[in-house]
């Protein structure tokens, strides 16, 4: 019943609403400074000068995303370099049908690496 389930959470958020009210003063207090330990934890002010400072920002994610690049291509790299030498093993073994069509793969390769 969805329309029950929507009832019970308004009036569970009118109860708190009404608890807030009746409240006294200390528990108010206890309150406020559990808040403020929870933003202390979520180091929220930290976070807002790190927004408030656009040009460290802007160089932070400069240099992430050049990193990500640079770590994409040596990547790429690496994995082509395998594919590379199992294509030229695979080459060698002489297969039929594969075995030639590996082997112009491979020098199509090696002509464009040697440029």
């Amino acid at each position: 019943m969805p329309g029950h389930d929507e009832e019970n959470a308004r009036s569970t958020e009118s109860e708190r609403i009404v608890d807030l009210h009746h409240l006294d003063w200390d528990e108010f207090r206890r309150q406020v400074l559990v808040l403020g330990e929870m933003l202390e934890k979520m180091r929220l002010a930290e976070y807002i000068a790190y927004l408030n400072r656009p040009l460290k920002l802007l160089l932070i994610n400069f240099g992430v995303g050049l990193l990500r690049g640079l770590g994409a291509a040596l990547g790429a790299s690496i994995l082509f370099g395998i594919v590379l030498i199992w294509l030229k093993q695979l080459g060698m073994l002489d297969l039929p049908v594969i075995g030639g069509i590996i082997a112009e793969l491979v020098k199509v390769v090696n002509a464009h690496v040697s440029q």
